[in-house]
């Protein structure tokens, strides 16, 4: 098992080796195992001024009264395979982003494990960007965290800010990311995490503030990470963008898994229950 350094003390997702390419065989990418996250909310409904209750309380050395437990994800199990795009749905509040969290490695699970061959990479809309940063720094140092060389980046940086189409209407690249709209912010994240060919990619709703022909073209990008062998799971309400997206779905709910299968079969029971309700 490959030794990889923990993430500000959480546990690192397992990795198990490479598996051997066999013709007809699907190669599992991603594995969860009866997954359940919980998060411990301390000092919840204690009301205005509460962080400050709180904060004299640790100073003081005492325990905070109020401390609530969210299990937010409930025994979820999934295996997603290379050359795949899966779409996760469901409500807000539903565990859809903490699910990724987990498989990303950014939160350790309260029970179950998470397996992935490679290294999942999370586009999320929060994403980091500099806003003090020029657009163009914030590409070479995006593309310096996936692992990119500098020549690498040197061949791809035009691409990324023409896929982006930030330069568009000026010279938008060379500015401050914080005089960027939040759709120019969502194009150029998306455009650096497309840049590479990623083991597993997770979108979390970064394409939502995107514009219809940025749209497009990020769906046509994703049809073409799944050719180059990678896996892509992606989190929308946009029900559209699944279903031009993803062959497979999955419809997660108050942390459980409600369905999984075929997209249209899965998104026809979704819309029909939020039709119902």
């Amino acid at each position: 098992m490959d030794d990889v350094r923990t993430f500000a003390g959480v546990p690192p997702v397992t990795r198990e080796p490479e598996p051997r390419s066999l013709t007809g065989v699907r190669v599992p990418t991603v594995i969860a195992d009866g997954v359940h996250v919980v998060y411990k909310i301390h000092g919840a409904g204690a009301g205005r001024g509460s962080a400050t209750v709180a904060l004299s309380r640790m100073l003081a050395g005492r325990r905070s009264p109020a401390i609530r437990e969210v299990h937010a994800v409930k025994g979820v199990s999934f295996t997603a395979y290379r050359g795949e795009a899966v779409g996760l749905i469901g409500s807000n509040g539903s565990g859809k982003s903490t699910l990724l969290r987990a498989v990303a490695g950014l939160l350790a699970p309260h029970k179950g494990r998470v397996y992935t061959d490679g290294q999942p990479s999370l586009l999320g809309v929060n994403a980091a960007l500099m806003n003090d940063l020029s657009g163009e720094r914030n590409v070479v140092l995006g593309c310096l965290a996936m692992g990119m060389s500098p020549r690498q980046i040197r061949d791809h940086y035009q691409d990324i800010v023409e896929f982006s189409g930030i330069n568009e209407h000026g010279d938008f690249i060379s500015l401050p990311m914080r005089t960027y709209s939040s759709g120019m912010a969502a194009r150029l994240r998306f455009s650096i995490a497309a840049a590479k060919t990623h083991d597993v990619l997770m979108i979390d709703e970064a394409l939502a503030t995107g514009d219809l022909r940025f749209k497009k073209r990020s769906e046509d990008r994703i049809r073409e990470l799944r050719k180059e062998a990678g896996t892509v799971i992606l989190v929308s309400h946009n029900n559209r963008s699944i279903r031009d997206t993803c062959d497979r779905t999955i419809w997660l709910e108050s942390g459980v898994i409600r369905m999984d299968g075929p997209t249209d079969e899965v998104l026809r029971a979704y819309e029909e229950s939020a039709r119902k309700s």
